[in-house]
């Protein structure tokens, strides 16, 4: 009976069943061994600016690249060297010099440090890193890492995405170097000790990372107490501090040696820390000298520009809305002279200075530094500021690009960006109050309407007609069949001077068109209307339609009464 139960077709099923499912546990676990290195590999890009400082002014300032630029630090008259650049360093400039110690180089140039502009370039780096990966950890002043798994589908390679990084960050006026490796801390390393654009495959970060010098890692000048006792041993590269042997190297360093050891070997391993970076897109430029005239202002405000689109594309944005502020000087500096014109110094200058500012709003999101030069250059003519400037402060408000269809029986419509320069040229000649669209008020006030922004729209859907709506438009369209009078309104109306006989208009006289002058033949009226007067601009009035004899023949004309300024007006004439 039992061999039966073993021998039965159900119990060879349940074996089968059992054989399948440790087989597949078998397959499991040896696609997992095979596979460890792809699951384990992550690959991870370190970009950094070397000579932050000098490159966040060289953003602002891209002519003098070709030259010897140094950094000055502090306060005059002792501003010391704060950083350099490769030309300068070749020109025996070295971080720490004294103002006075440089000036002997007639061909080095020199410029104040200024956060405003280094922190926009960091914004503008961290910007370059999160067009690529979601995954951005902000590792210090002018580095950046970012997490590169998964990304392969998307942008290529990994040594196209490493180009392509570095070719964001040059496009976003930054030259950095971009390094790529299995973990973070060697990407640093390798971005930190190679210039350009470097990928370590993984296993040989030992070997790329052993010529570098051990300075490396000691950047960011923490523990120089260690770099000291590995110069006395001679340690001179990363391969002969992973050289070490292990157990010798932290009796006498301790953890923080087995530490810069691993870092040495490439094999330390840490988590990205992600950062949520808001999106905020500002730039700024504090001038040295005030600027007077609005022709050298346009020529910063389109760098500045091109700086704020470069960034916004990179994030695949654009803005409709745009914020200038302009911090003034001194008003009793000499602003009648084309020279430049130092500021004061002291507490009566930082008092003296104000903030001027402009917005400039637009109907569609655009993205084009051009259009928005010109917009900017035309609103400040209208509304110059009217004091030195000194400081320039420019934002954007990130929105997403507009997404429109053109329908094959559509009329073409004009360019937003050529229509928003045609109406802000219009605006500078009649006025921004008259220029834009109508929109009708709720009121029986004659010609009540209020001028918004034009903005071009989608066309409204008009609501299905039913049939009792048809027959009853068709009804009114037969009454109203015969003669149509149509009435030409005068813009502005013509005060006229009215004599009345029994409360009617007998005679009129308007200065200002003289063909309406003499007896009234005949005078129809008075329609009084009123509204708005629960508000402070309430109205009244009387509406009269005279007829007068003229050289051509009998002319029908709107004549009006204000009831509260007892004011007669001409409103127009019937045709």
């Amino acid at each position: 009976m039992t061999r039966g139960v073993l021998f039965s077709p159900l119990a060879r099923a349940g074996r089968r069943r059992h054989k399948l499912r440790a087989d597949s546990w078998r397959l499991r676990v040896f696609l997992t061994t095979d596979d460890r290195r792809l699951i384990t590999e992550m690959p991870f890009a370190c970009i950094f600016v070397s000579d932050f400082p000098v490159e966040a002014l060289l953003r602002a300032e891209p002519d003098l690249r070709s030259q010897a630029v140094a950094v000055l630090e502090g306060k005059a008259p002792l501003q010391k060297i704060f950083a350099a650049n490769e030309k300068g360093r070749r020109a025996g400039v070295s971080p720490g010099m004294t103002k006075l110690q440089v000036e002997a180089c007639t061909d080095l140039v020199l410029r104040a440090r200024s956060s405003l502009q280094e922190a926009a370039a960091h914004a503008a780096l961290l910007d370059c890193a999160q067009s690529f990966s979601p995954r951005v950890e902000d590792a210090g002043c002018g580095t950046v890492l970012l997490d590169l798994a998964g990304l392969e589908p998307l942008f290529g390679p990994l040594p196209k995405i490493a180009r392509d990084v570095a070719r964001r960050a040059c496009d976003l006026g930054l030259e950095a170097n971009v390094a790529v490796a299995s973990n973070p801390d060697a990407a640093v390393l390798a971005a930190h000790g190679f210039s350009g654009v470097i990928v370590i495959p993984e296993g040989r970060e030992a070997e790329q990372l052993g010529s570098l010098p051990v300075e490396v890692l000691f950047m960011n000048e923490e523990s120089l107490q260690l770099l000291e006792i590995l110069e006395r041993w001679g340690i001179r590269n990363l391969r002969a501090l992973a050289a070490l042997p292990d157990v010798a190297l932290s009796e006498r360093l301790g953890q923080e040696g087995i530490r810069l050891q691993q870092l040495a070997r490439g094999c330390a391993s840490r988590s990205l820390v992600p950062v949520e970076t808001p999106l905020v897109f500002e730039e700024a430029v504090e001038l040295e000298y005030p600027l007077i005239l609005l022709e050298p202002l346009a020529f910063l405000l389109s760098r500045l520009l091109e700086q704020l689109c470069a960034r916004l594309s990179a994030r695949a944005l654009a803005t409709q809305e745009l914020h200038l502020d302009l911090t003034l000087g001194n008003t009793t500096d000499d602003v009648g002279t084309d020279a430049p014109v130092r500021p004061s110094s002291g507490q009566g200058r930082a008092q003296a200075r104000q903030t001027f500012h402009r917005s400039l709003r637009l109907p569609v999101p655009l993205l084009d530094p051009k259009v928005f030069l010109k917009l900017l250059q035309l609103d400040l003519n209208a509304h110059p500021p009217g004091a030195p400037i000194v400081k320039i402060c420019l934002s954007a408000e990130a929105v997403r690009p507009r997404a429109t269809q053109g329908g094959l029986f559509l009329p073409p419509s004009p360019e937003p960006e050529k229509l928003e320069l045609t109406l802000a040229r219009i605006a500078g000649i009649v006025g921004p109050n008259n220029v834009g669209s109508l929109q009708l008020l709720d009121t029986h006030r004659p010609e009540g309407f209020r001028m918004n922004r034009f903005a071009p729209g989608q066309r409204q859907k008009q609501p299905a007609r039913n049939e009792n709506d048809k027959s009853s438009e068709d009804a009114a369209r037969k009454q109203n069949e015969g003669a149509v009078t149509a009435l030409r309104i005068f813009r502005p109306p013509g005060r006229a001077a009215v004599t009345l006989r029994e409360g009617r208009p007998v005679h009129i006289a308007c200065p200002k068109r003289k063909e309406i002058c003499g007896e009234i033949l005949w005078a129809a009226g008075p329609w009084r209307s009123s509204g708005d007067w629960w508000e402070q601009e309430g109205w009244a009035r009387d509406e009269w339609d005279i007829a007068l004899q003229e050289a051509t023949g009998i002319t029908l004309y709107r004549l009006v009464r204000d009831l509260l300024s007892g004011q007669w007006q001409v409103e127009g004439s019937y045709d």
